[in-house]
């Protein structure tokens, strides 16, 4: 049987997709492989948010070539193929496939042209396309990735994902409920619904808090997860429909980039820091024990010290529990390449080392705070280093179990909190005594 092996970068809408290729593959006999030296199919599925990631791919593929058996394929799929397109074709002359996210249900044909001597691109965008009939081919049964809605029809001027995930639309809200029913009968218990702005779902008749609603009364589902999410998306409907589903999980990624309402603006972000933090508030009201996590940017164009304070304050007003940071990366078709006054690089990352510093400061002190509480951890399987196993609470700390068995994957264990070292936790499961370490 032929062999597929992929690489997978960027986001979970990614992960997901690349559980998707799995699944259309496999309808035509392909099994996956973890070796690339022995695979029929090389594939890279890329992410194009920041330059960066876009270099380590081209790096990769240099790599990747080496494995490459005279007969097989190696492509690149997903965002920074949308995004490339047949350019990618010119400039990476080992690679012989480009297919973007809304073309893989044509894999199979686009491989045997390919093998027919031809050099092949699909990067059509397809208003239609959700996939509904392809099983995808999940790594784990305990926790599942479940896309809900596609593409993006905000235009942050930074952002590149209008560009490489096409115009927003949802799947129909019964088709959703049908694939997590299906997972729940097969055994998992949670469940993270995807999409680039998830809250926005609209299927021309039900909303986000039908969603959520209509999920977390699955049979058999503990657990109901999402991400991303946009902070004025939060209406007072989905807000209810948070507090009143006992499987919606207390944790929200809620990106807000900038703290400055001068620079959210010139990225046409759909809010001030007045409007985010109001949003911040309602949630906080309706869940006391949410979690918040984010994503901040810094340096983007114009940006001034007083803006970047801005940025601080507002990481200490709101005391995230974690953030993702960015210097700004330029990225080529998007409105703010065209802006003038660019941030200098040593600029950019000076600033980004202080704010790291002050995402850290307040994770402490919340981290502190916990100590001494108790949580549910459900223990997704083994950690990659040590002799532990690897869990995670409702508010999304990742918890670390020493000398548990194998028996407990799958399972929920009830631990107190005994000790921080900042972001690290230790405790005990209720009634048995057995050390365990939480990751914040």
């Amino acid at each position: 049987m032929p062999r597929i092996y992929i690489e997978t970068y960027g986001c979970q809408m990614n992960v997901s997709d690349s559980e998707l290729i799995l699944g259309v593959l496999g309808r035509n006999g392909y099994t996956p492989t973890d070796d690339p030296s022995v695979a029929d199919v090389i594939l890279v599925n890329t992410c194009a948010v920041r330059d960066h990631a876009e270099q380590k791919v081209l790096s990769r593929m240099g790599e990747l070539k080496r494995f490459k058996q005279p007969t097989a394929v190696l492509g690149v799929v997903g965002c920074m193929a949308q995004r490339l397109g047949p350019r990618l074709l010119e400039r990476v002359p080992q690679v012989d496939l480009v297919v973007g996210p809304d073309g893989y249900r044509g894999l199979p044909e686009l491989i045997a042209r390919v093998r027919g001597g031809e050099r092949a691109a699909d990067v059509e965008f397809r208003r239609w396309e959700h996939y509904e009939d392809v099983p995808p081919v999940r790594n784990t049964p305990i926790s599942a990735f479940v896309t809900v809605q596609r593409g993006c029809d905000y235009r942050c001027t930074f952002c590149i994902v209008p560009m490489t995930r096409g115009p927003e639309r949802s799947r129909m809200l019964d088709d959703v409920v049908r694939e997590v029913t299906d997972l729940a009968h097969s055994g998992t218990t949670e469940v993270t619904l995807l999409g680039q702005t998830v809250n926005s779902y609209d299927d021309g008749a039900h909303d986000f808090a039908d969603l959520l609603r209509a999920v977390g009364a699955v049979a058999g589902l503990r657990r109901l997860r999402f991400t991303s999410p946009y902070p004025t998306d939060f209406s007072e409907r989905v807000i209810t429909a948070m507090a009143e589903t006992a499987a919606v999980c207390e944790h929200v990624h809620l990106p807000v980039q900038s703290g400055s309402s001068r620079v959210l603006k010139r990225m046409l972000r759909r809010y001030d820091r007045a409007r985010y933090l109001e949003v911040v508030a309602s949630l906080r009201r309706a869940i006391p024990a949410i979690a918040l996590t984010t994503d901040i940017i810094v340096g983007f164009p114009g940006e001034t010290e007083a803006d970047f304070q801005e940025t601080l304050s507002l990481v200490d007003a709101v005391a995230f529990d974690d953030a993702y940071t960015f210097k700004y990366s330029p990225r080529e078709g998007t409105p703010a390449t065209r802006l003038k006054d660019a941030v200098p690089d040593d600029v950019a990352g000076e600033r980004l080392e202080r704010l790291v510093a002050a995402v850290r400061a307040v994770a402490r002190r919340k981290n502190v705070a916990l100590v001494g509480s108790t949580h549910e951890v459900l223990v997704e399987g083994r950690a990659k280093r040590g002799d532990f196993l690897q869990g995670r609470t409702r508010t999304n700390k990742v918890a670390l179990i020493g000398g548990g068995p194998d028996a407990w994957i799958g399972q929920y264990r009830d631990v107190r909190l005994t000790g921080t070292t900042g972001s690290t936790f230790t405790a005990v499961p209720l009634g048995r005594g057995q050390e365990l370490a939480v990751v914040g």
